[in-house]
C-alpha cells in the first residue's frame, strides 16, 4: 500500500467514528436522564459508582471509572470475571452497577447481574441497543448508539468503545452539574501537579510586588519605565494614577513596535504611548483563571487590583512554570 493509501485510510477510521459518535449524541434522551437521575440519587445516600464491561470495555470501564471519581462522583472499577470469586464485596446495597457492553451479551456481565440484583444494587447499562439479554435485565439503560464499527471485518470494536467513552465522558460532566461539584472541590480531588495548584493557588500567591513590580505614575516617560522594568526584571510596566488607580501597561512588546516605528522615544510620554484600561485580576481569583485570561487574550502579563482598582501587584507569565502552574 502507497502512504497515500494508508493516510486515507486512517482518516476514514477517523471519520467513521466521529460518525459514530454523532449517532450516539442525536440517541441521548429519556433513557439518558432516567440513567443521571438513578445515579445521582444513590451518590446523594452515600452510594458509589461501580463500573463494570468485558475485554475492550473494561479498558473503557477503567477510563469513564477514573473520570468520574475525579470530578466528584464516588466510582470504582470491577472486573465482572474476578467479581464471581469474591470481588461482589465491592458493591454495597446504596452503590449502583454501570455495566458496558455494546452487544448487551457478554456472558460475564450477565452472569454476574443476578447476584447483583440479589444485594439490592441498581443496575444502569450502556449498551447499543433495547433489544438484548442485558438490557432486559438492568433498571435504567444509556443507549450508545451507532450505525457501524471502523473495523473493516465490523468485529474489532472500534466506533462503538469511543461512542462509549464519549457517552462516558458526558455522563460524568452531567453529574458535575447535576450534583453541583464546584471548582474548588475539583481542586481537592487533585493536590498534586499544576493541576491542582493553579485551582488551589491565590493571584495573591503569585503575584509580584514591591520592588519586583514595576508601577509608574501617569507623567513618566517610555525611558523612566525601560529603567523600572529593567530594575524589576518585569516583562511590563503598570501605569497609576495619583489615587494608585490602574491607567494602562507598557510592555516589552510595546517597546519593540515602538522602536520599529520611531527614532526617539525615550523621552515620549507614557501615557500617549500605554495600553490604556488593561485587563486585570484580583488577588483573590484563583491561579487558574489567571492561565484562562493569559490564554483568552493573548497576553503575558496581568496587572492585579483591589475592589478600589488601586494596584497591588503584577502576574508575569514567565513567573508560572517556576511556581510549577503552568
Amino acid at each position: 500500500m502507497t502512504n497515500e493509501t494508508l493516510l486515507k485510510r486512517a482518516r476514514e477510521v477517523i471519520e467513521i467514528e466521529i460518525e459514530g459518535t454523532q449517532i450516539a449524541c442525536a440517541a441521548l434522551g429519556d433513557d439518558f436522564l432516567k440513567s443521571v437521575h438513578m445515579i445521582v440519587e444513590a451518590l446523594n445516600v452515600g452510594g458509589k459508582i461501580v463500573v463494570s464491561g468485558v475485554g475492550k470495555n473494561l479498558h473503557i470501564a477503567e477510563k469513564i471509572s477514573a473520570t468520574l471519581a475525579s470530578t466528584g462522583s464516588t466510582s470504582v472499577i470491577m472486573n465482572p470475571i474476578q467479581a464471581m470469586h469474591g470481588d461482589l464485596g465491592i458493591l454495597a446495597g446504596n452503590d449502583i452497577l454501570l455495566a458496558l457492553s455494546f452487544s448487551g451479551e457478554s456472558e460475564e456481565l450477565i452472569k454476574l447481574i443476578p447476584a447483583v440484583k440479589r444485594l439490592g444494587v441498581s443496575v444502569v447499562s450502556m449498551v447499543g441497543s433495547t433489544e438484548n439479554t442485558l438490557a432486559g435485565m438492568s433498571d435504567a439503560l444509556i443507549p450508545v448508539v451507532i450505525h457501524r464499527e471502523a473495523c473493516p471485518f465490523g468485529m474489532a470494536p472500534t466506533t462503538s468503545t469511543t461512542a462509549t467513552l464519549a457517552v462516558g465522558d458526558a455522563l460524568a460532566m452531567v453529574l458535575i452539574d447535576a450534583r453541583n461539584f464546584v471548582k474548588e472541590k475539583y481542586a481537592r480531588l487533585h493536590p498534586a501537579g499544576a493541576i491542582g495548584r493553579a485551582l488551589v493557588l491565590r493571584v495573591r500567591d503569585i503575584m509580584r510586588t514591591g520592588a519586583r513590580a514595576a508601577v509608574l505614575p501617569c507623567d513618566a516617560t517610555v525611558r523612566d519605565a525601560i529603567m523600572a522594568m529593567t530594575s524589576a526584571k518585569s516583562g511590563a510596566a503598570l501605569i497609576s494614577d495619583a489615587q494608585g488607580c490602574l491607567c494602562g501597561i507598557f510592555t516589552d512588546g510595546d517597546l519593540r513596535r515602538l522602536l520599529s516605528e520611531r527614532a526617539d522615544i525615550l523621552t515620549t510620554a507614557l501615557s500617549s504611548v500605554m495600553t490604556a484600561g488593561p485587563k486585570s485580576v484580583q488577588q483573590d481569583a484563583f491561579a487558574i483563571d489567571v492561565l484562562r485570561m493569559f490564554e483568552q487574550y493573548q497576553i503575558d502579563d496581568l496587572p492585579v487590583v483591589d475592589d478600589n482598582h488601586q494596584i497591588v501587584g503584577y502576574v508575569d507569565i514567565q513567573d508560572l512554570p517556576k511556581m510549577k502552574v503552568l
